[in-house]
C-alpha cells in the first residue's frame, strides 16, 4: 500500500462516504426522489412565459364558456322546423311594420297641425284622441277590438306569478293594447305576486281558470303565443291546460282609478 499504511480491519474502505454518496456528494444528491419532487415544485417558481400561457388559457376558457352559453340559449330555434322559423319571422316583421306604421301617424299629424289653418281646432282634437289613446293604455276607460283570449286551466296549481307575467309580457311585446285578467285590468305598472296557492296582481286574486282577455290583431298575437319554447309550451310543461281563441271583438272593461304621481312632473314646456 502506498505510504506503508493499510485499512484497519473491519473498518470502511479508502473513498468511502456516509449516506451512500460518491466522494464530494452534496446534500441534494443525498435526498429521496420524492423530496426532490417536492423541492422541485414548492415554493412555485413562475416565469413570465408561464404566466403569459395562463393568461391566454383562461381568456380561451372564457370565450369557450360564453360560446356554450350562447349555444345553449339558441338551441330552441335551432330545433324548431321550418313552419315555425317562417311565424317567427312573421312575427318580427309585424312588429317591424307597427313601428313604421306608427311613425307614419305622427308624421302626419305633425303634417296636419302644420298645414291647418285652424291649428287651435286641430290640436284640440288630436287631443282629444291622444286622451282616449292613453286612457286605454292607463286602463281608466274600457275598450273593445278585435284580439284573443286566453284560457289557462291549473288544476294542480302549478302555474305561479312569473308565468302570468311571462304572458303579459309576451303580449305586449306582440303588439296587446289593452290585457284584463279576470276581474283585474293590468296596465305597466301592474305587480304580480304569489297569495297562498293562487296568483294576486295589484294585490287582488284572481281566480282559476285565468281568463286572459287581449285586444290587439290577432294575427300577431295568437303565434307570438305558440313559438317554440314560448308560453303555451312553458304552461304546459306544468301540466296547465291552454287554449287560445281568436275574437272579431273583445270587450275589456275593467277600470282603474287614475293615479295622481306624488313627485312626477311633465317636462315640457
Amino acid at each position: 500500500m502506498p505510504n506503508g499504511r493499510r485499512p484497519a480491519e473491519g473498518g470502511p474502505p479508502a473513498g468511502y462516504v456516509p449516506g451512500g454518496g460518491k466522494p464530494g456528494g452534496t446534500e441534494e444528491e443525498a435526498l429521496t426522489g420524492r423530496q426532490r419532487l417536492l423541492k422541485g415544485v414548492w415554493p412555485p417558481r413562475v416565469t413570465r412565459a408561464q404566466l403569459i400561457v395562463a393568461v391566454l388559457l383562461f381568456g380561451l376558457g372564457l370565450g369557450l364558456a360564453i360560446q356554450v352559453r350562447s349555444t345553449n340559449e339558441n338551441s330552441v330555434l335551432r330545433g324548431a322546423r321550418q313552419e315555425d322559423l317562417v311565424r317567427i319571422l312573421d312575427e318580427l316583421d309585424a312588429r317591424t311594420q307597427r313601428l313604421q306604421d306608427e311613425k307614419r301617424r305622427l308624421e302626419n299629424q305633425r303634417t296636419e297641425l302644420e298645414n291647418s289653418s285652424d291649428q287651435a281646432e286641430e290640436a284640440r282634437k288630436q287631443t282629444l284622441q291622444k286622451e282616449q289613446q292613453l286612457g286605454v293604455l292607463a286602463g281608466t276607460v274600457g275598450a273593445q277590438g278585435p284580439g284573443i283570449t286566453i284560457t289557462i286551466d291549473d288544476s294542480r296549481g302549478s302555474v305561479e306569478a312569473d308565468m302570468l307575467l311571462d304572458t303579459v309580457q309576451e303580449l305586449r311585446a306582440a303588439g296587446a293594447e289593452a290585457i284584463q285578467i279576470g276581474s283585474v285590468r293590468v296596465v305597466a305598472n301592474s305587480y304580480f305576486s304569489d297569495e297562498g296557492g293562487s296568483v294576486a296582481i295589484d294585490g287582488r286574486k284572481v281566480t282559476q281558470p285565468y281568463v286572459v282577455k287581449v285586444i290587439g290583431k290577432p294575427e300577431d298575437l295568437e303565434p307570438a303565443l305558440n313559438i317554440p319554447g314560448g308560453v303555451v309550451q312553458s304552461l304546459e310543461k306544468e301540466q296547465a291546460t291552454v287554449s287560445v281563441q281568436r275574437e272579431k271583438k273583445i270587450v275589456v272593461d275593467a277600470l282603474r282609478s287614475g293615479k295622481r304621481p306624488d313627485y312626477a312632473r311633465s317636462s315640457s314646456r
